[in-house]
């Protein structure tokens, strides 16, 4: 099991520790509830070194990116990212990412779920037909996500670069708490604003990056997050996590991803979802919350009045800031309207459940 070079900062803090991607990763320090509510109203720090990083150059960079994400990154100028997908060949999800354009037409970091690093780096490989320059960095990056309505102005002693101004899905390099080329990016994957920071672990940068942030906001109440509050924080907001609710069998159109689906370009399976989108979609991922009482979870069935099934749910929680049992799951189109009836099948018992708009939390 690999560690970041946070590790023993969370063992030092008590934090409960699990196997994550192959990483020794805290899923909480004090309970998911706490955790959650503390970066929805005021900010936290997540440990998310695990990621992947990957960083594609030269003239053919652009070209190799536009023909294996389903986004359309020839719109990004330097400092800008955008959220994207790379499809398989059978219209599923390889994985999904984000795309940092660095300098625009010469160098982008893509940046790819900690479970699937080799699986894309062989992909996006296999499809580098015209010689874009590949380097892997995920193993000297760190990333923290420092993730929160407060914590923007909370580390804004930290750097000279205006992190409050920073607009979503922007990004800028400079010196954060005296550590140079460190790239600030106003990304993260609880919708609750902030910042993600994006460094080479070298001269003990790590730790002083740690120290710093939590030396400055600390007393601000500032705290450490695990993994599982960052699983609830994101299925409040509705966004997908790939494994659960997106995978290699899986549509992006299915999966609300039209967004991301640009057919302004020629991209893998390209033809496929213009075929699903000309023939109207089968199933569609939807929010759901419970009526009667009980946790949906992954793998559930979905069923109608009469017991057929119709979908199978794919991430489900109770909402510590709804104070209700959410979910998200697959179902036929029919029933995917909102206000629709649908019930999850839980041991033997058919609890009922009712569509609702995402993000859950407006």
């Amino acid at each position: 099991m690999k560690n970041t070079p946070f590790t023993h900062k969370h063992i030092a803090l008590g934090a409960k520790m699990a196997a994550f991607a192959g990483y020794n990763m805290p899923i909480s320090y004090t309970g998911i509830n706490d955790e959650h509510l503390a970066v929805r109203n005021n900010a936290g720090v997540f440990d998310v070194s695990h990621m992947g990083e990957f960083i594609l150059k030269g003239e053919n960079a652009l070209d190799l990116i536009q023909r294996v994400t389903s986004n359309d990154a020839s719109k990004l100028t330097a400092g800008k990212a955008q959220y994207s997908c790379l499809p398989n060949e059978k219209g599923g999800i390889v994985d999904d990412l984000l795309v940092y354009c660095i300098e625009e037409n010469k160098t982008y970091m893509l940046v790819v779920n900690a479970s699937n690093i080799e699986k894309d780096w062989n992909w996006i490989s296999q499809h580098n037909t015209r010689g874009a320059e590949m380097h892997n960095i995920s193993e000297k990056t760190c990333l923290l996500a420092i993730q929160g309505p407060n914590a923007s102005g909370m580390l804004q002693p930290l750097t000279d670069i205006e992190l409050v101004n920073l607009k979503y899905y922007t990004f800028a390099k400079g010196v954060f708490a005296g550590v140079p080329n460190v790239l600030i990016s106003a990304t993260g994957y609880t919708g609750a604003g902030g910042i993600e920071i994006y460094f080479e672990d070298k001269d003990g940068a790590a730790d002083k990056i740690w120290d710093a942030i939590f030396e400055t906001g600390g007393p601000k109440g500032l705290k450490p997050i695990g993994l599982g509050a960052r699983d609830t924080l994101r299925l409040e907001m509705g966004f997908c996590l790939y494994g659960n609710d997106i995978d290699d069998t899986t549509s992006p159109l299915e999966a609300g991803l039209g967004w991301i689906t640009k057919f302004t370009k020629d991209f893998t399976s390209r033809s496929i979802f213009e075929a699903q989108k000309a023939a109207g979609l089968q199933n569609k991922l939807v929010g759901f919350e419970m009526i009667d009482k009980g946790i949906p979870r992954h793998d559930y069935e979905i069923k109608d009045a009469e017991g057929q099934v119709i979908g199978r749910v794919t991430s489900g929680t109770q909402s510590p800031s709804l104070q209700k049992a959410i979910g998200l799951g697959y179902v036929k189109t029919a029933f995917a309207a909102q206000d629709s009836e649908i019930f999850i099948a839980v041991r033997d018992k058919l609890l009922k459940a009712k569509v609702v708009k995402v993000p859950f939390l407006s």
